[in-house]
């Protein structure tokens, strides 16, 4: 299962929240530097076109740990896919 890493670069908060156990989530768009593949596919190489994309991904967020800038996050199987099929915006659906 491949899955893209990459530095939060930028978080835009949209102001749309949802509770989820008795606690008050705020839907974000995060702006990732990409730097390569996870450690659990070392043999994956990050292709040339994506050194160093920038793309945008929905996270939510509730504590001011997840609103940190310059921390290493990893994209999804499914963002991940996507993401080499050449979408760079992955807030729309």
């Amino acid at each position: 299962m491949r899955k893209l890493q990459g530095i939060v670069t930028k978080i835009e908060r949209t102001s749309e929240y949802k509770d989820y156990d008795s606690e008050k989530w705020e839907k974000c768009h995060f702006t990732v530097k990409l730097i390569g593949f996870s450690k659990r596919t070392p043999d994956e190489k990050l292709p040339e076109d994506l050194k160093g994309a920038e793309v945008r991904v929905v996270r939510w967020c509730c504590y001011d740990w997840h609103y940190k800038i310059g921390a290493r996050v990893t994209l999804t199987p499914e963002e991940t896919e996507r993401v080499l099929q050449g979408e760079k915006d992955l807030t729309k659906k």
